[in-house]
């Protein structure tokens, strides 16, 4: 019981010493109690804005460097995507060679054009020997005095042509480029006039292996699939 009364005794002591010394340190520093919540408060509230500040401003600078990976990713894509679609005549700079002005037709290997059909011996031959391609390089006809065998044009629309055939109405500027169909001809040239492109003048004389290897250059072959595809 004693024990008891002493330890009671001694908690109400320390409680009022504890009092005694908020209460000077109150009348020194003119600081009340409530003011000491409102400090805690106040600070408490600075220190959540301040960690909500510095979590936007990284989230923003996260945001923004997603965002520049993003451009940057679609950029190269872009890049990549555009210079593999490019068509022959965007990719090569045809000024650089001289033009001439013909008025160019369409032709076929057909009774139609020839006056030989499938059964012909001389089918599908040109006046220089090799047969009627629609290729990357095709086989066109023209005046053999303008244009000699083996000349190199490109004609916007259509593509490289080598003179590899001559015709009874070709004379002067004018060239037939080879279409495996009437329908062909039709659809996509018809009768035009227009500037073509001497990319190297012929010597008279032009072969399957010159034609199949300026058809097979694999520096080309992206634009000779490009011709495949449309054909298809």
């Amino acid at each position: 019981m004693n024990n008891l009364k002493t330890i009671m005794r001694r908690s109400v002591m320390s409680i009022l010493f504890v009092l005694a010394l908020f209460t000077t340190f109150q009348s020194f520093s003119g600081v009340e109690a409530k003011d000491l919540s409102d400090w805690f408060e106040e600070n408490k509230t600075e220190d959540t804005q301040t960690v909500r500040e510095n979590s936007t401003k990284r989230l923003g600078l996260f945001s923004k460097f997603l965002n520049f990976a993003r451009v940057e990713k679609t950029s190269i894509s872009s890049s990549e995507s555009v210079e593999g679609s490019l068509t022959l005549e965007e990719a090569i700079d045809f000024s650089k060679y001289p033009t001439i002005e013909v008025t160019a037709t369409g032709y076929t290997a057909g009774v139609e054009s020839t006056g030989k059909d499938a059964s012909h011996p001389q089918y599908g031959i040109t006046y220089s020997g090799v047969k009627v391609k629609r290729d990357l390089y095709s086989t066109v006809a023209a005046d053999l005095n303008v244009f000699p065998l083996g000349t190199v044009l490109f004609i916007p629309g259509y593509g490289y042509g080598v003179v590899a055939d001559k015709g009874g109405a070709i004379k002067g500027n004018k060239i037939d480029l080879y279409y495996e169909t009437v329908e062909d001809v039709y659809k996509h040239w018809g009768k035009r006039t227009l500037d073509v492109y001497v990319i190297k003048m012929g010597e008279g004389r032009v072969t399957e292996e010159e034609i199949k290897m300026m058809n097979e250059d694999k520096s080309m072959q992206v634009f000779r699939q490009q011709l495949l595809e449309s054909k298809s």
